[in-house]
């Protein structure tokens, strides 16, 4: 088992800033590739970004591109998405996912959730 909890969510005015961190627990966190999905009500959870373990390949949806960055810290058993120039359609809940594939956009492909932290981007 692996326990994700996420944190650093808040409200924030569009053009801002945020880094939202996940913390695992459990198994080896080096051994899993991590993501980033997010979800608005009423709709399908999105893809946002992934690390590979091992050589830390990442890979993003093209609506986030160039503004966030996903990083990990196997020594904290931290993911880190670092989000930029935010716009108020990334408005949602964002939640931290782990798989022992290499690396997935498709979140059935995910053993792990944590709860989630909401980010609200205001205009």
């Amino acid at each position: 088992q692996v326990q994700l909890v996420e944190s650093g969510g808040g409200l924030v005015q569009a053009g801002g800033s945020l880094r939202l961190s996940c913390a695992a627990s459990g198994r080896t966190f080096s051994n899993y590739a991590m993501a980033w999905f997010r979800q608005t009500p009423g709709k399908e959870r999105q893809f946002v970004a992934t690390i590979t373990f091992g050589d830390n390949t990442t890979l993003y949806a093209d609506s986030v591109k160039g503004r966030f960055t996903i990083s990990r810290d196997n020594a904290k058993n931290t993911v880190y998405l670092q989000m930029s120039t935010l716009k108020p359609e990334d408005t949602a809940v964002y939640l931290c996912a782990a798989t022992r594939r290499l690396y997935s956009a498709h979140y059935s492909d995910y053993d792990y959730w944590g709860q989630g932290t909401q980010v609200t981007v205001s205009s």
